[in-house]
C-alpha cells in the first residue's frame, strides 16, 4: 500500500512539473492581457500586431483598440484598464510628462524610461526604429519650384505659400509656435486646417503647397513626397515602444521577449507601406498586420 501510495505521489508530482514547464514556457500566467490602442491608422496595426504575437506566444488577450487620444490611453493604463499599448516617445515627453522638447532619441528613451517607471511603475519596452515625428511635406514639384530642400529654405519662402496642417498644429509646441520659435517668426501665404485624412487632398489637388505630416505617413511614400530637413532639430523623436504595466509584465514575463521580437521589424519605409495598405488600400488593420507578421515569421501562416 506504501509502494502504492508512494508511486500516485511521484506521478502527481511528474505531472504538476511537466504543467509548470509548459506554463513558464508560454511565457504566460493564464491571466488575459489587455492590449490597447489610440485612434488612427498606425495605432490599429501597431495594437493588432501586439494582440497577434503574443496570441502566438499563448497568452491570452483581450483587444481595446480605438479607445481615443493619449490622455485616454494614459488613463487606461493607470487604471488597469489596459495592460499594454503603444506609445511614441515624443508623446511621453511632451503629452504625458509634459518636458521640455529634446531632438535626441536615446536622451528621450532614457528620460520617459526612468520618470514612468518612478511615476506609474509603467515599463517601456526596446522602441522600434520607426520614428513617426511631425514633419512638414511638399510635392517634388513644388520643392524644386521654390528650391526648399530644409524648413530654413522653407521659412524663406512662407509668404509665398500656403500649408494644410491640423487646427492642433497651430498651438502645439512642436507645431507652428515651435517652428516660429526655433526657426524665427514668420508667415505662411495662407494657413488652411484641415482634418487629418483630407492634408494629402489639399496637397494632391494643388490648394496647398506644403503639408504637415507625421514620418511613417503612408501617403509620404505613396505620393513620392519630399519631407523637409529639420535643420535646426524642432521635432522631437516619436519612436515608437509598448508600454507595460509592471504588474502585467511579472505575471506574464513572455511579453518582453515576444514584443521585443517585434519592434526591429518596424522602420519608417515598413509602417508607410503598412499605414498606406490601410488609409490609402481601404485594408483591414487586422489583415494587414497579420500579412506583415506572416511574411516576417513571426506568426504561423
Amino acid at each position: 500500500m506504501k509502494l502504492i501510495r508512494r508511486s500516485f505521489v511521484l506521478l502527481v508530482l511528474a505531472l504538476l512539473t511537466t504543467l509548470t514547464v509548459i506554463a513558464c514556457g508560454s511565457g504566460g500566467s493564464g491571466e488575459t492581457v489587455k492590449v490597447g490602442s489610440k485612434d488612427f491608422t498606425e495605432q490599429f496595426i501597431l495594437g493588432e500586431m501586439y494582440a497577434l504575437v503574443l496570441e502566438n506566444s499563448g497568452i491570452k488577450v483581450e483587444r481595446k483598440l480605438n479607445l481615443g487620444g493619449t490622455p485616454v490611453a494614459q488613463a487606461g493604463l493607470e487604471s488597469g484598464q489596459i495592460d499594454l499599448y503603444p506609445e511614441y516617445t515624443g508623446t511621453g515627453l511632451l503629452t504625458v510628462l509634459k518636458q521640455p522638447a529634446n531632438s535626441d532619441q536615446k536622451q528621450v528613451f532614457d528620460t520617459v524610461a526612468k520618470a514612468y517607471k518612478e511615476k506609474y511603475n509603467l515599463v517601456w519596452l526596446e522602441p522600434a526604429p520607426m520614428n513617426n515625428t511631425q514633419a512638414l511635406a511638399m510635392s517634388q514639384e513644388d520643392a524644386a519650384k521654390y528650391g526648399i530642400k530644409t524648413i530654413s529654405d522653407m521659412v524663406k519662402k512662407a509668404n509665398q505659400l500656403t500649408i494644410a496642417s491640423t487646427a492642433e498644429f497651430q498651438e502645439r509646441e512642436d507645431g507652428l509656435p515651435g517652428l516660429k520659435k526655433v526657426y524665427g517668426n514668420f508667415e505662411f501665404k495662407k494657413l488652411i486646417p484641415l482634418d487629418p485624412g483630407l492634408r494629402y487632398q489639399a496637397l494632391k489637388n494643388g490648394e496647398a503647397d506644403v503639408v504637415e505630416a507625421f514620418g511613417t505617413d503612408g501617403e509620404i511614400s505613396a505620393l513620392k513626397l519630399v519631407v523637409l530637413e529639420d535643420d535646426k532639430k524642432l521635432f522631437p523623436p516619436y519612436q515608437v515602444a509598448p508600454v507595460v504595466r509592471q504588474e502585467v509584465l511579472d505575471k506574464n514575463p513572455g511579453i518582453r521577449d515576444t514584443l521585443n521580437t517585434l519592434s526591429p521589424k518596424l522602420t519608417d519605409a515598413t509602417m508607410q507601406r503598412l499605414n498606406y495598405e490601410v488609409s490609402g488600400k481601404q485594408r483591414e488593420p487586422a489583415e494587414v498586420a497579420k500579412e506583415f507578421l506572416t511574411q516576417e515569421g513571426l506568426l504561423k501562416s
